[in-house]
Parts: structure tokens; sequence; C-alpha cells
């Protein structure tokens, strides 16, 4: 049975740091696009980051481009997404999910951005940001 699960999440001062993991298992990593997404209270759930299967190509969210980077480690069957200079705007509860799509970036066929092209999530991570 496949399994994700978040964690790193925390409590953080503005402009600090915090990285998320994504443990997968019972799953092949090099076969899988993996996103991160994130949803605030009242809000829809939105794309952060994903490392496509199709040549580990990653992709971001304008507003989180130059502060936060998506690493894969293959040898332990984890996704990892760090946060640096984190802002009162990004407290929500980070999930990860998995794509069996080569996913691409926006515009195109199966982009990543969609989180209906996400077969299956995590149950989450807390990340709070004080201003």
């Amino acid at each position: 049975q496949v399994q994700l699960v978040e964690s790193g999440g925390g409590l953080v001062q503005t402009g600090g740091s915090l990285t998320l993991s994504c443990t997968i298992q019972n799953l092949n990593l090099d076969y899988w696009s993996i996103g991160w997404f994130r949803q605030a209270p009242g809000k829809e759930r939105e794309g952060v980051s994903c490392i496509s299967k199709a040549g580990g190509n990653t992709y971001y969210a304008d507003f989180v481009k130059g502060r936060f980077t998506i690493t894969k480690d293959k040898a332990k069957n984890t996704v990892y997404l760090h946060m640096n200079n984190l802002q009162p705007e990004d407290t929500a509860t980070y999930y990860c999910g998995t794509s069996f799509r080569p996913l691409g970036p926006m515009g195109e066929r199966y982009n990543w951005y969609n989180r209906f092209e996400y077969d299956r999530w995590g149950p989450g991570t807390q990340v709070t940001v004080s201003s």
C-alpha cells in the first residue's frame, strides 16, 4: 500500500527556514512526479513546487521562486522542500502528492500546478510563520 507522510512543519519567525520531508512508502520515485501544495484556512489548495518524473525537472510557483527548493533522495524515497526567508503569508498546511503523469510547466496538458493531476496525498504538515 502506498503511503505518504509529511514532516518538518512547525512555528518559525519571519525570515526563518524550515525543511519539509515527504517520505513515500511502496512507490518507485523514478516513475512518479511529486508535488508540494499548501492550503491556508478558507483558501483553495495551491501548488508550491513539483519535481517531475520527466527528466527530474523542477517547477515553482512565482511566490516561492528564489526562496524554496525541491529535492529528491531516491535512497530514502523522500522528497524535500527547503524553505528559506519564510513570510507570514506562507502559513498553511503543506501537502505532498503523487502523480503518474510526466508533469510539465503551466500551460501544458499535464501541468504540475493542477492539483487534479495528483492521485494521492499525505495528511499534511502545518507551517506557521509569525510576524
